[in-house]
């Protein structure tokens, strides 16, 4: 595996700060004991720059080229899964039903690896901006961000972000130019009837039934009202009602996820969905009231960083390792945030052989971190060559 050499010198060291991040996880904004690690890593390695208190606990850090030049960026999330975990790896999670089940804690040592190797080396113009987020998996962390103005508090011109792929093979790249993930919404449907004796139905007005018939009736929104062609994933996830078996309860909810691609199909989905679920409260004599969140927007790779990345990663493993048009999913990912206000690209990386992702039983596998740091460092060297050098 042709990774950079330094890099591949350090990796028991990268693999020691992954294990004490999984076994550490933290939750949403509140990544402060994980902020502090990485702060302290950045500081050690000589990191012109660290700023702290991003979106509440991110880390930005600078590192400064040889040369004048734009600042390039690179992003890790930091967050983990509320999810009790069932590796029982000797580094699993000390924190009782938190875990890193998505690999952010991979993310977070790749990216750390690249910033000791680049501030040693800095063999780039311009600088590089070390962006290690919080809430990524809720709350919108890379949206709050922007917010902020970190963008612009940093002149980030583009921006690169990596996440791993359980099942592809180690060394592995995949990405597409345009949509990559799709938007996601979520609805929380509220139903109100009559409750009453489980033995007297004719004296109630059943939320159950309508919850039923809602769950069901959604779907046609799916299978009727849009075009076939265009991406639409509408999934009811959650039902909840009742107390008892011979109880008619008062209440019942329905909640779910929608996800698309195309604005214009997002706003037929709340419209219908709508309509739908007042059509469905008033033929059961019940009233229902919706609230639709629409939360991250589509995860769109710009063409021209996209297919720079592919050329780095290409490079790096061998094209033929390197798939740059594999099609997008239906996940989502909140570096849509940054990719809606700047030029950037969007990989995954092979995992190799393991649990899936937000599984009890996923671990990051430690082989991939050398390969993504020396991934993220070529970025920047290639990106921002400096003039003259070899």
């Amino acid at each position: 595996m042709p990774i950079i050499n330094r890099i591949a010198g350090f990796s028991d060291e990268m693999t020691q700060w992954r294990r004490h991040l999984h076994a550490n996880p933290e939750l949403g904004f509140e990544c402060h004991n994980t902020a502090a690690f990485v702060a302290d890593r950045l500081r050690a390695f000589g990191v012109d720059e660290v700023h702290q208190g991003w979106a509440t606990s991110g880390v930005v850090g600078i590192i400064n080229g040889r040369a004048d030049g734009p600042t390039i960026g690179l992003r890790a999330d930091m967050d983990a899964l509320p999810i009790h975990e069932e590796t029982g790896l000797a580094h699993a999670s000390g924190i009782d039903g938190v875990m890193h089940a998505c690999g952010h804690d991979g993310h977070t040592t790749m990216l750390l690896g690249a910033a000791k190797y680049l501030a040693e080396t800095r063999n780039f113009a311009g600088r590089v901006a070390l962006v290690f987020q919080p809430a990524e998996e809720d709350g919108g962390g890379a949206g709050v961000m922007v917010e902020e103005g970190l963008l612009s508090h940093f002149d980030i011109s583009r921006i690169y972000a990596l996440h791993n792929a359980p099942n592809t093979p180690v060394g592995q790249f995949f990405t597409t130019p345009g949509p990559i993930m799709a938007a996601v919404d979520s609805f929380h449907i509220h139903i109100t009837g009559r409750g009453g004796h489980g033995a007297m139905p004719h004296e109630t007005a059943d939320p159950v039934m309508a919850a039923v018939g809602v769950a069901q009736a959604l779907q046609t929104i799916v299978s009727r009202n849009h075009c076939a062609l265009d991406d639409l994933v509408l999934s009811v996830t959650q039902i909840h009602t009742g107390s008892a078996e011979n109880i008619v309860p008062e209440t019942a909810y329905v909640g779910g996820t929608v996800r698309t691609f195309d604005p214009l199909v997002q706003d037929m989905v709340e419209k219908r969905m709508g309509e739908v679920v007042q059509g469905q409260a008033a033929s059961f004599g019940v009233t229902a009231h919706l609230q639709y969140d629409r939360w991250y927007p589509a995860t769109i790779n710009h063409e021209k960083p996209t297919e720079f990345a592919v050329s780095v990663a290409s490079a790096l493993v061998g094209a033929d390792k390197v798939d740059g048009d594999a099609g997008r999913e239906m996940g989502a990912e909140d570096f849509a945030y940054f990719l809606q206000a700047i030029p950037g690209a969007y990989l995954f990386i092979g995992n190799g052989k393991s649990a899936g992702l937000h599984s009890a039983s996923y671990e990051f596998n430690d082989e991939v971190s050398p390969i993504g740091a020396s991934y993220f460092a070529r970025l920047v060297e290639c990106a921002q060559p400096v003039e003259g050098a070899a």
